[in-house]
């Protein structure tokens, strides 16, 4: 049974699930206004002695577009998927699902997973620290090493590619709300945004088709980005990644380009990127990764700063309510730091050789 709301969570539903007593429970709805596609809420749990202090019971929103929007891109099925089928081959940074479940084509689905409330969040506006940046370098080459090079496989081409109709659609979008996305962000870009912009938009199914051509696939995640970390103490290396709804296939340049060009501080990133770039290839090479040499990953990396930052800011921005501050502080941080990482790689000559 897939429960339709927090209400349908009984303490019985649980003891099947965690496959121990639970005898009571406290339930906390969380991520109000963050989990966009779901419902989240974190449920103590009093019983058997196996159980966990608590966990969380992630459903789906109660706002009837997000549902439609997340039935219509898969995403739903995509996240389940990943937990049921994937998650298994990566050895860091995930965490422990204890059950997750869909009636396939719907919004009808469950995941319950461990309780990370331990650990720290950091905010997109605020920007990662060195430190957490190797950190989350290092755990992206653990999920890309664990695919790479076996994304075109038959068995995972029910996940979206970076050439396919998803990006054909984003494609032709980014050219209808330009002028909407100028009108309300362009006066937050550096010097050369609004060409970038301007170039960038009817550009996007090009973009990641050279880069798409040319180089390794794994599977990517699409969003990686600090918002969707959660980070242990300091000094620890410590890095737990969520929010795998919007997987897909292609260049793992693409998920190194978005962590460092939108949630860095441009001049943070500036003194530390080519480190960090090193620090992703190193770790690839530890895990058995060879023949990607070091040189094509740094021009992967900022060919791909014309890619997933972009757009995602553009796509967002160009839809989004004004009058939402930090919604429009989000979204202005992201597409500056987005044009300052494709400016300072180049993407004015990349665009025009296109």
């Amino acid at each position: 049974m897939i429960p339709e709301n927090i209400g349908e969570v009984s303490t019985s539903w649980l003891s099947d699930v965690m496959g121990d007593e639970v005898q009571d429970m406290d339930v906390t709805q969380i991520g109000q206004g963050v989990g966009i596609m779901g419902d989240i809420y974190r449920v103590g749990l009093t019983g058997g002695t196996g159980l966990p202090e608590s966990v969380v019971v992630k459903l789906p929103s109660s706002f009837e577009e997000n549902r439609a929007q997340g039935v219509a891109l898969g995403m739903f099925e995509a996240e389940v998927r990943f937990y049921n089928e994937l998650a298994h081959a990566v050895s860091v940074g995930l965490p422990q699902v204890y059950h997750a479940d869909i009636q396939p084509g719907t919004a009808e689905f469950v995941i319950v997973m461990e309780d990370l409330s331990r650990l720290r969040m950091v905010e997109q506006s605020q920007g990662m620290s060195v430190e957490e940046a190797r950190a989350a370098v290092r755990v992206l080459a653990h999920v890309h090493a664990a695919w790479w090079d076996k994304a075109q496989d038959p068995s995972l081409e029910w996940i979206p590619t970076m050439t396919g109709p998803r990006i054909e659609f984003v494609d032709q979008l980014l050219q209808q709300i330009l002028p909407v996305f100028l009108e309300g962000f362009a006066k937050y870009l550096p010097d050369g945004g609004v060409e970038i912009y301007e170039k960038f938009a009817g550009n996007y199914l090009n973009i990641n088709t050279v880069l798409a051509g040319r180089s390794p696939w794994t599977l990517v995640h699409q969003d990686y980005r600090v918002e969707n970390l959660l980070f242990g103490p300091p000094g620890s290396g410590e890095v737990v990644v969520l929010d795998w709804q919007g997987i897909g296939r292609g260049p793992g340049g693409y998920d190194l380009a978005y962590i460092l060009g939108g949630s860095m501080s441009p001049g943070t990133r500036r003194e530390h990127e080519r480190e960090l770039v090193e620090s992703y290839h190193s770790q690839l090479r530890e895990l058995g990764i060879n023949g990607y040499s070091a040189d094509q990953l740094w021009d992967d990396y900022g060919h791909a700063q014309l890619m997933g930052g972009l757009a995602t800011a553009m796509v967002v921005g160009g839809g989004m309510d004004l009058s939402n501050e930090r919604g429009v502080e989000l979204i202005a941080t992201m597409a500056s730091r987005h044009v300052a990482a494709a400016m300072d790689h180049d993407g004015l000559k990349r665009l025009d050789a296109l």
